[in-house]
């Protein structure tokens, strides 16, 4: 109880570790958050709405990406980054940068795969129309991307859940290094094996909080649309 009430009280007092690690893992997750959106969104819409060999294997490899194994990613972009690696000479390895491209490799495959399932359900129900209208290309994908923005969020802040509960991938290639690349779930770790109790207990306290503010912001984006479509 003592260390509970101690991690409640570094998060009311602002503490400054505290609140360097929270501000750390939310910039690493927002940016691998915006980079994967801006891939998986497009990628995902296009498998959806082309026709070309092999798509149906596109799709299945993406959705099995999905279940990707933080720490075999992690290892992918270690190898990647290291100095014996094709990216080593640019020195990315230990450092947030690092994180953001694992986090990246591992979030795109579920917005992409999440957002496919999406646009697949309205191009069955709109292919006809658009294709009356001459509308195919980058506008289609434009056109479904607007359409379903509602739906697509919520693909969206599942990718950053999962992104800002990433534990594997980015201590391999961050390392954990104090005020450079230590992120909550990493703290966490650390923190529960030296037996700091109190500072793992808060930052799993403002961890549980952003995963549930993230689960309420999908269920809002939800009943939003749902209401806007019956409207």
């Amino acid at each position: 109880m003592d260390s509970l009430a101690e991690a409640f009280r570094l998060i009311i007092t602002l503490d400054a570790d505290l609140f360097e690690i929270l501000w750390l893992s939310v910039r690493v997750s927002l940016v691998a958050l915006f980079i994967s959106a801006i891939i998986g969104l497009p990628l995902g819409t296009w498998l959806a709405i082309t026709q070309f060999p092999g798509r149906k294997f596109c799709i299945l490899l993406l959705n099995a990406l999905m279940g990707m194994p933080p720490v075999v990613v992690g290892l992918m972009v270690y190898l990647l980054l290291s100095r014996s690696g094709p990216l080593g000479w640019m020195g990315l390895l230990y450092t947030p940068t690092a994180m953001i491209i694992a986090q990246v490799v591992l979030i795109t495959p579920i917005i992409a795969a999440l957002s496919n399932q999406v646009i697949e359900h309205l191009h069955q129900e709109y292919s006809d129309t658009f294709y009356s209208m001459g509308v195919t290309g980058r506008r289609a994908v434009a056109a479904y991307l607007v359409d379903a923005r509602y739906a697509l969020t919520t693909c969206i802040l599942a990718g950053f859940g999962r992104a800002i509960a990433e534990v594997g991938a980015v201590i391999i290639v961050g390392g954990n290094i104090d005020h450079l690349t230590r992120v909550m779930t990493t703290a966490i770790a650390l923190e529960t094996s030296k037996g700091n109790l109190t500072l793992a207990l808060a930052l799993g306290a403002v961890l549980l909080t952003l995963s549930l503010l993230v689960n309420a912001l999908v269920i809002g984006v939800r009943e939003y649309a749902a209401k806007r479509q019956y409207a």
